[in-house]
């Protein structure tokens, strides 16, 4: 089998799950022996660009001229099976749906966001969930707010784009859901359940996990929606030192609140943005990964990669996030349906006061919940599993 995988890679200089996703997904395809084309394009090559395709840069979300030639020599030349679509956004556009239909090449899509009618794609602003733009045919909230990227110019043209497209979105072969609730939001925006699966994302097995550390690791992008400011409030209602460490990795606008908590209290460490081999050593000196976004995080990958270490995690009970730890629904059954199992963590309210409470639980009772964390990830997120799956889905549309 021959598959396209197309993706707008978002800046390497803020950490994105999607991109390790995407890279990990190639790999595994590749070792089950799908033939894989990449088709990529980097938002870390706008600033290179040509003064002209500079000044067609406003509407690369709408069309992308360049990536619609590119693709189509593609297609003609590989005559693939199909494309798998992950973000389209700036430099690919959604047309590339279009594109491959014109050319009878089918498309998967991986809905990673809710970027189908919110223009930052998160359903969140100004510190709150928000959902003022679904239903709309044009999302003027996302205008009036300046949602994307904090411009109203850039913000007109994501929501015309939307507008633009949703005709394109309708027309996709299969969606991925990489959980239920994805699902239903595909379903409200007008997509038929037969269309859609079910299927989480999975990552690379380390190893047998070393024995747990002390403390807590939260590691994430620092910015307003992935709660650090929500965690460092509950931290502070406890005594200095009574947690154990807190180790905070990851950058952003939120660092000077992330340095400001390292140097006020003797347990809060800043460790800075990691890459993977800092990252898997942070992750060794943790008992507890902690992973308390205040918005509807969909398949948070720190909490993959915790499982997978054998690591705990504390999060909150928004998004995906109960899913991950098997805490959706009674006994913590597996995405696959093989039945139940202990969850891999705890989840709680995104606020400040049940924060504070499962904090010193966590640190208790981490060794006891460390070899259900690791089982839920064999089970359901190994690439044994969820690269089966993946083909499976492939066959199901070329079919």
């Amino acid at each position: 089998m021959k598959v396209v995988v197309a993706h707008n890679r978002y800046r390497e200089a803020i950490p994105s799950g999607e991109n390790v996703i995407v890279d990990t997904e190639i790999a595994q395809l590749t070792a089950a022996g799908v033939d894989v084309l990449p088709f990529q394009r980097a938002s870390d090559s706008i600033g290179d660009l040509p003064a002209l395709k500079k000044a067609l840069l406003p509407v690369s979300p709408i069309y992308g001229r360049a990536a619609q030639r590119d693709l189509a020599e593609l297609l003609r030349r590989e005559k693939p099976d199909l494309i798998h679509l992950h973000n389209p956004y700036p430099l690919l556009s959604p047309w590339v749906v279009r594109t491959a239909h014109a050319h009878g090449v089918p498309v998967v899509q991986t809905v990673h966001n809710y970027r189908q009618v919110c223009a930052s794609g998160l359903y969140f602003r100004d510190g709150h969930n928000c959902t003022d733009c679904r239903g709309k045919a044009l999302g003027w909230p996302a205008i009036r707010h300046r949602c994307y990227r904090g411009s109203a110019a850039q913000s007109a043209l994501m929501a015309t784009t939307l507008a633009v497209h949703r005709p394109t979105w309708k027309s996709v072969d299969r969606y991925i859901a990489l959980t239920g609730r994805i699902a239903a939001h595909l379903v409200d925006y007008g997509i038929p359940d037969e269309r859609i699966v079910v299927k989480p994302n999975g990552l690379p097995d380390p190893g047998e996990p070393a024995p747990l550390g002390d403390g807590f690791l939260y590691a994430a992008r620092l910015s307003p929606e992935k709660g650090l400011a929500l965690l460092l409030d509950a931290w502070r209602r406890h005594p200095d030192g009574a947690l154990g460490p807190l180790r905070i990795a990851g950058d952003g606008d939120l660092r000077p609140l992330a340095e400001r908590a390292a140097a006020e209290r003797a347990d809060v460490t800043y460790l800075g943005a990691l890459d993977a081999g800092g990252m898997a050593a942070a992750r060794r000196d943790a008992a507890v990964i902690v992973a308390v976004p205040t918005w509807n995080d969909v398949l948070p990958t720190v909490i993959l990669e915790a499982m997978a270490a054998g690591r705990p995690v504390l999060g909150t009970e928004v998004g995906g996030i109960p899913y991950l730890l098997g805490l959706a629904g009674v006994g913590g059954g597996l995405p696959g349906g093989e039945g139940p199992m202990a969850p891999a963590g705890w989840a709680v309210r995104p606020e400040p006061e049940a924060l504070a409470a499962a904090l010193p639980v966590a640190r208790a009772q981490a060794r006891s919940f460390a070899a259900a964390a690791r089982e839920r990830y064999l089970r359901a997120f190994h690439p044994d599993v969820v690269t089966q799956q993946l083909i499976a889905v492939y066959q199901g549309v070329v079919r």
